[in-house]
């Protein structure tokens, strides 16, 4: 399974690619908005992890871009906006999940795991 992590923290960022590659994911790394949208038009992803607050195109127009191009492709928007109204708008962008910073590496594991089934352990 293929990722796309698009954030702009360098170390948050490097940190979260390196741990989802020890779930068994490979992953694309950006740390730009402009470049997330570059990638997610031009390679096949199996879901994308999407920050919001992105330099040079935010994470709101990524999304938007990703609905208009691969409208099933799964997006978790991981961001520290956090407020009701993020929360909602991003959904209502077409967000498949939305969670905020701090977050546990354990439930953004699972979140990535339910937007990308193939990586679902067999239930019982």
């Amino acid at each position: 399974m293929r990722l796309l992590v698009a954030e702009d923290h360098p170390s948050l960022a490097r940190s979260l690619a390196d741990g989802l590659r020890e779930e068994g994911y490979a992953v694309d790394l950006t740390f730009d908005g402009e470049e997330a949208e570059h990638l997610v038009t031009v390679n096949t992803y199996d879901a994308v992890v999407l920050d919001l607050m992105l330099p040079r195109r935010d994470g709101w127009q990524v999304l938007k871009t990703i609905r208009r191009h691969k409208p099933h492709l799964p997006v978790l928007c991981l961001t520290a906006r956090d407020a009701v109204e993020d929360r909602v708008k991003g959904l209502d962008l077409g967000a498949d999940d939305y969670l905020t910073k701090p977050f546990a590496w354990e439930e953004l594991v699972a979140r990535t795991r339910s937007t990308t089934p193939f990586m679902c352990p067999l239930m019982p």
